[in-house]
């Protein structure tokens, strides 16, 4: 790994020890929705108001209700009918992890793309995560696809900080390396600053510990599945990683020699488009 590399993830560690470095705070309309969803009377008529607030949210609930993950048996083209269809709690995770998805923006052509690649991923992950999750009796849906959005987002403030070192944008190699080594620390940052349960917070810093043996099946676990899984699929497979013998699987009591089940991670990863 470069100098450059061991330099800036030197200061990115550094300023988030410091409390520095800058990480983005959750936007209000997904603050205003958190709200909404721990008010257990909240009324399917007050939620719609507040994802109606945005318009870009609202638009893309509207699309996401109607992808193949959900498949209605009619077209859904308004918020409120949305709600009724999915439910409140659902609604609420999905939208906020779709908020964080318009947080996924840049200034240069080369972090665009980039974000964008780390959004497909999450998309896909996300979409096998809440696929899986019917096999767990005690895991939510929900929940599940929401852990999949946010599993990378600690790039989120890697990418920012590159944008303003034009040396490290310059450099992608050494962005990669820095990225991959530092992710998860500032994700679980990022999450507990967002007071995201800890179920969820542990997400970023734990799905890549393919070792890791959980009291009981876990969203961390159905991550990993589902990254293995797309990166097998994608042509990126991780190294020295036997999917057979993953601890996750077993705790989720997947067989993932099982042609039926590999078909049905195969549909999963395009559900959420």
């Amino acid at each position: 790994m470069s100098n450059m590399a061991d330099e800036v993830q030197r200061d990115l560690i550094k300023a988030i020890d410091k409390d520095a470095l800058f990480l983005p705070t959750l936007p209000e309309v997904a603050l205003r929705i958190r709200l909404a969803a721990e008010d257990a009377e909240i009324s399917i008529a007050a939620l719609s108001k507040v994802i109606g607030s945005d318009t870009a949210l609202s638009a893309r609930l509207i699309k996401v209700v109607n992808s193949p993950l959900l498949r209605p048996n009619f077209e859904v083209s308004d918020v409120t009918t949305a709600i009724r269809r999915l439910g409140v709690n659902y609604t609420c995770n999905l939208a906020i992890g779709l908020v964080v998805e318009q947080m996924f923006h840049a200034k240069s052509q080369v972090i665009e793309t980039k974000m964008r690649d780390i959004w497909k991923l999450s998309l896909q992950v996300a979409g096998i995560s809440g696929n899986l999750c019917h096999k767990t009796h005690h895991l939510r849906a929900d929940q599940a696809t929401l852990a999949g959005l946010i599993h990378l987002i600690g790039v989120l403030p890697i990418l920012t900080y590159a944008e303003d070192n034009f040396e490290l944008l310059a450099d992608p190699v050494s962005l990669n390396h820095v990225i991959e080594r530092i992710h998860p620390v500032i994700g679980e940052r990022l999450l507990r600053s967002w007071d995201f349960p800890e179920a969820l917070a542990i997400v970023p810093s734990q799905f890549q510990n393919f070792a890791r043996q959980s009291k009981r099946p876990d969203y961390v676990d159905l991550v990993q599945v589902a990254t293995v899984h797309v990166h097998e699929v994608t042509g990126h497979p991780y190294p020295n990683i036997d999917m057979s013998a993953l601890p996750a699987a077993s705790q989720l009591g997947l067989n993932l020699a099982d042609d039926t089940l590999i078909r049905e991670m195969n549909e999963a990863m395009t559900l959420l488009y």
